[in-house]
Formats: C-alpha cells, structure tokens, sequence
C-alpha cells in the first residue's frame, strides 16, 4: 500500500507514526482544488495593489538577502543581482523537486505560483530603481538602480518591470490552470480497499 511506503521516508525515522504519516501522505482531490482556490484569490487580492506589502513578502525578504551573501562573492554586479535570482531559484528548486524526485504535479503547480508572486514583487522594485521610494532593508544601495544604471537602462525601469509584471500574471495563471488540473488527478477522497 502507498501510505505504508510512505512511512519508509527518512522524515519518518525520526517522527513518531502518526504525525509522519501526516507529513507524508498526498492531499486529497479537495484538499489540492481547496489550497489552488485559495492561491488563486490570494493571488488575484495581490495583483489589485503588488506594491502593497504582504505576509509572504517576509519571507520572500528573507531569500532575497541571503542571495546577496550567497552571490556576492561572485562580483559586485551579481552580486547585486543575486537578491533576485534567489527570489527565483528558491522556489525553482522546489517545483524541480516536487515535479521529478517527488512525480506531484500539484505540489509544483504551488512553486509555480511561488515564483509569479516573486515576479510581482521584482517587478515593483525595477519599477522603483530611480525614485527610490522603497525602504531597503539595512539602507544601502537600490540593487535595481544600481544593475539598470550598470546596463544603462534605467530610463526603461518602468517599461522593464511592466515586462516582468506580466511574465509573472502568465506564470500565475498557469500555475492555477496546473493546479486545477493535477488536482484532478489527486487522491480520490474515498478509496475502496
């Protein structure tokens, strides 16, 4: 049975049975069209304002940081551009997972999204790189203000972030069309044995 191996998992090792068994078994048909519902509406709120700053945004900081240290010793520039590739790699990496070691087109369908929600908030920053309105974290320099200037671009922020605006309303209404459509081929919620 499925859920048997499930509790074959290394997690499983150290957790009791019960809550591993939790961890480790897929959600359901409902469960999966439930959660892609609500990412859709929690999308769509965002979308009305992406400057506004939301709860998923703490954390979508905190990655953007740690790209800085973790590029910054690859040059300034990317250096600089690191805060945003790791906005994307993060949950890159995730939706590599859950869609080939993990074979869950849902749980991929939600990095997916993950990654949209990125684009909208990288598009707001561009969009920032000459005025500068945003308050940075520690102070310091604007990373786009800086990359656009570097590029010689920076008369094209707000055309640049429009751009990545719109990559990320596609990828999110992708990521809802995957959702839906891997939900269906979720768990069904009543198995006969």
């Amino acid at each position: 049975m499925e859920i048997e191996s499930n509790l074959q998992s290394p997690i499983s090792n150290r957790l009791s049975p019960r809550v591993a068994l939790a961890l480790t078994t897929p959600l359901t048909r409902s469960a999966r069209l439930g959660l892609t519902f609500i990412l859709a509406l929690y999308g769509f709120w965002i979308l009305r304002d992406v400057a506004q700053f939301r709860l998923l945004d703490n954390i979508d900081l905190a990655i953007h940081e740690a790209g800085h240290v973790f590029f910054g010793p690859f040059g300034e520039f990317i250096g600089f551009l690191g805060g945003t590739l790791f906005q994307l790699i993060v949950p890159a990496t995730f939706l590599g997972y859950f869609l080939i070691k993990m074979k869950d087109q849902h749980a991929a369908s939600v990095m997916l999204w993950w990654i949209a929600q990125n684009l909208w908030n990288i598009s707001v920053y561009i969009k920032d790189a000459q005025t500068q309105y945003l308050h940075l974290v520690g102070g310091g320099v604007h990373d786009w203000g800086f990359m656009l200037a570097e590029l010689d671009v920076i008369q094209q922020e707000q055309e640049i972030g429009q751009a990545v605006l719109a990559v990320g309303v596609l990828l999110f209404i992708a990521s809802i069309g995957w959702g839906f459509l891997a939900s269906r081929r979720a768990i069904p919620e009543h198995v006969d044995d």
